[in-house]
């Protein structure tokens, strides 16, 4: 059901998200300011995870603040096509950000919940795909209607309306079926609840990995000024790297609950590769590199999270996701404002940060494998 919904809602928030940054352009942004607007979303909706995810360990109150976070969500989407400034856009496409920011640390906490049975890979894994295929068929519904309205941005958003009312509908449907997710988990086990210092480790380095992974926005926007990708293909691209994201995630996902934490590695190494291609690149070495993109895509929105539920108790992985992805959220942000400064001034410069950044974190990784049993050893105890 969680998938299910998470199709919908992706299918909402990334048509839009795969023409923001051509369309603040349109508005009158430059591409620093399109990077701090990405990065102060991002920042603020990963900030925000924190009193979110507390407060649902503190009064068990995951359904209504789920829902509260998914409405603001899916509402603010539509609202992008009366938007006449980039500054009331960029206020909305902070206010969609800070809705995921709400519900995601609750919305994890059930489905970790929910993944004790049959594997946090693989729970996780389905979840991303099904995620990141809703993220596919968005961008490319928004490529059919720019082609079909001669790039009418303001039709393509207010069309966005209809899979978001879906996906409303069926939260409410998932809410009456599994009222208490938490009991699909059993009882909690007793023992030490304070978050182990192996996790700081883990948040380290998926801070290191965000910091080096361009936000989409700029990316488009790069495609737009450089020339390297028509504008009507833009979505396209983006729909691809999801491709690759879902499909992946469903492979990966069955992988991590045999191989354990050191698959990250591998991962993580080619994954970084998409900053030569994506800002170097002609268009085909752009497309090899939007499909890395979408693969490191897919490690961090599924793999990264089925590691944090490894890591800490039923009763706190609402507060650990949330504190996990705020640092995670504050790494991206600096990161963002890095880029976007250096892909003005020089593009070797660039590449170096994204790489360094992205590599820098393989060490943290090995000392976390070294820290945490393999999953199918704890999912079997």
């Amino acid at each position: 059901m969680v998938g299910v919904m998470s199709f919908f809602a992706d299918f909402t928030y990334e048509g839009s998200r795969s023409i923001t940054g051509p369309y603040l352009g349109l508005l009158g942004a430059g591409a620093f300011t399109i990077s701090v607007v990405s990065g102060a979303g991002e920042f603020i909706g990963y900030n925000i995870r924190l009193f979110s995810g507390r407060g649902a360990d503190r009064t068990g109150q995951y359904w209504p603040i789920t829902i509260g976070g998914y409405i603001l969500q899916m509402s603010v989407v539509p609202l992008l096509a009366l938007a006449g400034t980039w500054q009331i856009a960029a206020v909305l496409i902070i206010a969609e950000r800070i809705g995921k920011g709400i519900r995601n640390p609750p919305r994890d906490a059930m489905l970790s919940q929910a993944a004790k049975d049959i594997g946090y890979g693989r729970a996780f894994g389905l979840h991303e795909a099904l995620d990141q295929f809703g993220a596919m068929f968005g961008p490319l519904l928004v490529a059919l209607i720019l082609a079909a309205d001669h790039h009418d941005y303001k039709v393509a958003f207010a069309a966005l309306a209809i899979p978001a009312v879906i996906m409303l509908s069926l939260l409410g449907v998932a809410r009456l079926q599994y009222p208490r997710p938490q009991d699909l988990a059993g009882p909690a086990p007793a023992g030490d609840e304070r978050l182990p210092r192996v996790f700081w480790i883990y948040a380290g380095g998926a801070a290191l990995a965000a910091a080096g992974f361009a936000d989409f926005p700029l990316i488009a926007y790069r495609f737009q000024h450089a020339g390297t990708v028509p504008s009507a293909l833009t979505p396209v691209l983006y729909a691809t790297a999801m491709a690759v994201s879902g499909i992946g995630s469903l492979t990966l996902g069955w992988v991590f609950d045999r191989a354990g934490i050191r698959v990250l590695v591998p991962l993580t190494a080619i994954a970084a590769l998409y900053a030569p291609l994506v800002f170097l690149g002609g268009f085909w070495a752009v497309l090899a590199g939007m499909a890395l993109w979408g693969l490191g895509m897919g490690v961090q929105e599924s793999l990264i999270p089925a590691v944090v539920a490894l890591m800490v108790p039923p009763g706190r992985r609402a507060f650990a996701y949330g504190l996990f992805t705020g640092i995670y959220g504050t790494a991206w942000v600096a990161g963002s404002v890095v880029i976007g400064v250096l892909v003005t001034v020089s593009s070797t410069g660039l590449i170096v940060f994204c790489l360094a950044s992205e590599l820098a974190a393989i060490p943290l990784i090995l000392l976390v494998h070294t820290r945490t049993r393999s999953p199918r050893a704890r999912h079997d105890r």
